[in-house]
């Protein structure tokens, strides 16, 4: 839903009642420039409706959030070699459009993010997004255009869904009550933007010392909060590392579908060798900086 805001270009009201008469001294309104413009704003749909920010979040129990339209002053920072070289063009992009000051944008959950990052794409450059991506089928690179329009909010899987063992706890976690092999009680907690680059962080610093980069016990660790009632970080770390894999995939599982997302999967045809199936819309380098 967007807004207009054409009251706050300047203009006055020809229907507002009449004042009374000024004064030959008194200063007269200035018209309004033809080159003002307010950007217009535009309420963004939140997949997790604002249920998993604590109380104090200015997005707590808030279905939606206030971005305004991309201007140059946006491609100005998406643009930014500074900013891109230091990987915080993006983070600077989003705190530019999200209008409450109050919202730190690392605090965002991821999905959100999401969701405010392909709104926002749609109004700085359409709906259309036309990348290059390897066929599922012959791996060859083809340009696609893909609809951003039918991009569908996704609350989260059910309860009900995911069957007895997965509970929702007071603290806007969840529970998952019995792994498959070592019957361990996981409580999870939903990841935000700041989680997000951590872990990012972390798997690339341990690349470029020649360690392994451990994606999946850093993705583990980031959302895990405690197992069998164990909060302690050193505790849980050592539990994931000898963790049966079956267990591990089984909590990375659980903990996708439950993550409130934009869903994104749309169909796709390769013009190489015809194969067509659902795929999910890449976020590459063309999504912000589309070519000229």
């Amino acid at each position: 839903m967007s807004r207009n805001n054409q009251d706050r270009l300047g203009v006055s009201d020809p229907n507002a009642g009449a004042e009374a008469p000024q004064s030959a001294t008194a200063p007269q309104p200035q018209s309004s420039s033809p080159l003002s413009f307010v950007a217009p704003t535009e309420f963004v749909e939140l997949p997790s409706g604002g249920k998993y920010y604590d109380e104090g979040h200015p997005l707590h129990n808030e279905s939606t959030i206030e971005i305004k339209h991309m201007t140059t002053k946006e491609e100005d920072i998406l643009t930014s070699q500074a900013l891109l070289k230091q990987g915080k063009a993006m983070d600077r992009f989003l705190q530019q459009i999200v209008l409450d000051p109050r919202i730190n944008v690392d605090t965002l959950l991821v999905g959100d993010k999401n969701a405010v990052l392909v709104a926002a794409r749609k109004t700085g450059y359409g709906a259309e997004y036309l990348t290059s991506m390897d066929c599922p089928s012959c791996s060859e690179s083809v340009k696609f255009g893909f609809n951003l329009d039918l991009a569908k909010i996704s609350t989260g899987a059910s309860l009900d869904e995911l069957g007895d063992n997965v509970s929702k706890t007071n603290n806007s976690t969840f529970l998952v009550s019995s792994l498959p092999v070592t019957k361990w009680s996981v409580e999870v907690r939903l990841l935000n933007s700041l989680d997000e680059k951590k872990i990012i962080e972390t798997t690339e610093g341990r690349r470029k010392r020649g360690l392994s980069e451990d994606a999946l016990s850093a993705q583990l660790s980031s959302f895990i909060v405690s197992i069998e009632g164990v909060t302690d970080k050193g505790q849980i770390n050592q539990a994931i590392s000898i963790m049966p894999a079956r267990d591990s995939r089984f909590i990375r599982d659980t903990y996708r579908k439950l993550i409130p997302n934009i869903d994104l999967s749309q169909e796709f045809a390769c013009s190489e060798c015809g194969h067509s199936g659902e795929v999910e819309v890449p976020f590459t380098t063309d999504f912000f900086w589309p070519d000229a």
